[in-house]
């Protein structure tokens, strides 16, 4: 007969994984269906998870897949953290980060120069 294996909370795993940095963050976000474990869609944050499962959901501009390799009993620091899953997204290089938008350097753009911009764009009727 099978040993029952460890279950967590989906919503406990993500907050001590640090993906989220409250657990009602975490929950909001299962709750919204924005969480999909082993590619189904999950809307209840007491979904029990263990070793094994991958869970698939985005974070700002980046779509994590990781698998878990473990359960851990509390919300320690970032590397104990980080051995707690496996990274199976695609690593981000600094080409598909968009860069931080800026005015060649020189800070905010006068109201002068903003409408010098703004006359260079094509409109609706160009």
């Amino acid at each position: 007969m099978d040993a029952p294996t460890a279950k967590i909370r989906l919503d406990k795993w993500l907050w001590h994984a640090r993906f989220f940095k409250t657990r009602t963050l975490s929950a909001k976000e299962i709750s919204a269906g924005h969480v999909r474990v082993n590619g189904a869609r999950v809307t209840k944050p007491a979904q029990a998870v263990g070793p094994g499962d991958v869970l698939t959901f985005a974070q700002a501009t980046r779509v994590w897949v990781v698998r878990i390799a473990a359960l851990g009993t509390r919300r320690g620091p970032a590397p104990e953290a980080q051995a707690l899953y496996d990274d199976l997204s695609d690593p981000v290089t600094q080409d598909s980060v968009p860069p931080a938008p800026k005015y060649e350097g020189k800070g905010r753009p006068t109201k002068r120069d903003r409408r010098k911009l703004d006359l260079n764009e094509p409109g609706p009727l160009d």
